[in-house]
């Protein structure tokens, strides 16, 4: 029998947990004496559950809810003296945290139960690994068929020096994409210097672009690298291109001719190995029709192109991310919130997600600050619309979409497991199938 792992965190008396380990037959228990040496063992292995005898006589109890703040993923019990609990903080310490509690004396029989219970629980909440192997350490995340033809894309465009145009909506990542096309390069190791081109004052934009020579304008007390020079031998990202002004447009143009820049107060040029990749969100071809943008410039930038998907399209991909994101900034959820409810789930693949990946952080921030209950629902991402606004000749429709987009939720959610699904969705195996194949879903 393969047994199952047990971290037991012995704050002030590490022989409490040495006088009953042989009793847990089950488990393969480590033992440590601190918060410190937890984080240690915990950076190097996996845990599901976690025992951790709390005196409240020699820890801090703010140190405790940081580290179980961190740790917030594994199923945490806590063993602590009877009169401990009398303690307001303690209290809070064991509301916030611990999925159970046991006072001292430990009754072994008791504890045995309660770490089964835990782990199968913790084994419930595990989000399967990705189905397909990833390039490297990309950063991408998701499995739908658009963001994994754009993984391929980036790889090739990666491997080519030419320059790069992005062009996706707002708050779909053109950033992120224009990072993993430096990192999967041969420039890695060289600087990665992103620019928002609308975020410069148009005033000092030349000088931040391409630098300037002491005394080239009043309070220019010395000479100043530009953010072009800054990334010798490595890739500059223009996020927002179109917003860069026509003036230094042509700059900018000469600079991709010729590899060369001048500084302001210059007169003798530079030469610079820096590859560019540049992003919108708006149209530059338009932008060329109505005359704010450069035709020799657009089409000098536009050897490799990149469209990166709206969230819209990767509705395959909501759920995870959802996961993803939460995981992420689980350091500023409310210690009660502990993932997503189906009904959750299910409003945010109905949702169409205008601001893209940036809406979705945002509203799941916001909720796991906000959510009262353990679980994130609808109303505490703002979705909770997404029941309400159906008119009646869109009803029939409306529901098919709905328990599809139910069932796949659940079923993704459980790692592909039916009867894990069905339970989630309250209906029976037989039900689940007989909607799976209803709707055209494999498991």
């Amino acid at each position: 029998m393969v047994k199952k792992q047990l971290l037991c965190v012995a704050l002030g008396d590490a022989s409490l947990f040495n006088e009953h380990a042989g009793a847990l037959q089950e488990w393969e228990v480590c033992i440590v004496a601190s918060l410190k040496e937890a984080n240690r063992v915990l950076r190097a292995r996996g845990f599901l559950v976690g025992l951790l005898h709390v005196t409240l006589q020699h820890d801090a109890v703010d140190e405790v809810d940081r580290f179980l703040r961190e740790h917030w993923a594994m199923q945490w019990i806590g063993v602590f003296p009877a009169q401990a609990l009398k303690s307001t903080l303690c209290r809070q310490l064991v509301l916030d945290h611990f999925c159970d509690f046991h006072t001292l004396p430990i009754d072994i029989f008791r504890l045995n139960h309660t770490l089964g219970h835990a782990h199968g629980y913790a084994a419930l909440r595990q989000t399967p690994g990705p189905r397909s192997a990833q390039p490297r350490d990309m950063a991408l995340k998701g499995e739908s068929a658009a963001i994994s033809r754009l993984r391929q894309q980036i790889v090739k465009v990666a491997s080519a020096s030419a320059p790069v145009l992005i062009w996706g909506e707002s708050g779909t990542g053109k950033e992120l994409v224009a990072h993993a096309i430096h990192s999967h390069s041969v420039r890695a190791a060289r600087p990665f210097v992103p620019i928002n081109c609308g975020a410069i004052p148009s005033n000092l934009i030349q000088s931040e672009l391409f630098g300037h020579e002491r005394g080239a304008f009043t309070g220019a007390a010395k000479e100043k690298l530009g953010l072009i020079e800054s990334a010798a031998g490595g890739t500059i990202f223009l996020d927002e291109i179109g917003d860069l002004p026509m003036e230094l447009q042509s700059n900018f143009l000469r600079f991709l001719q010729e590899k060369t820049i001048y500084r302001v107060g210059s007169t003798h040029s530079i030469e610079l190995d820096v590859r560019v990749i540049a992003a919108s969100h708006v149209n530059l071809q338009e932008a060329v029709s109505n005359g704010s943008f450069r035709e020799d410039l657009y089409y000098r930038l536009n050897v490799l192109a990149l469209d990166v998907p709206p969230l819209r399209e990767r509705k395959d991909d909501l759920v995870l991310l959802a996961n993803h994101f939460f995981s992420q900034f689980s350091s500023e959820r409310a210690p009660r919130v502990k993932g997503f409810s189906a009904k959750a789930f299910h409003s945010i693949v109905q949702h169409d997600w205008p601001g893209n990946v940036r809406e979705l952080i945002n509203r799941i921030r916001r909720a796991m600050v906000m959510a009262e209950g353990p679980l994130i629902a609808p109303e505490d991402l703002g979705l909770e619309l997404q029941f309400r606004q159906i008119d009646g000749a869109a009803l029939d429709g409306a529901r098919t979409r709905a328990e599809r987009d139910a069932v796949l939720a659940s079923v993704q959610k459980s790692g592909k497991n039916i009867s894990r699904a069905a339970r989630d969705l309250g209906i029976s195996r037989m039900t689940l199938y007989r909607l799976l194949a209803k709707h055209g879903l494999r498991a």
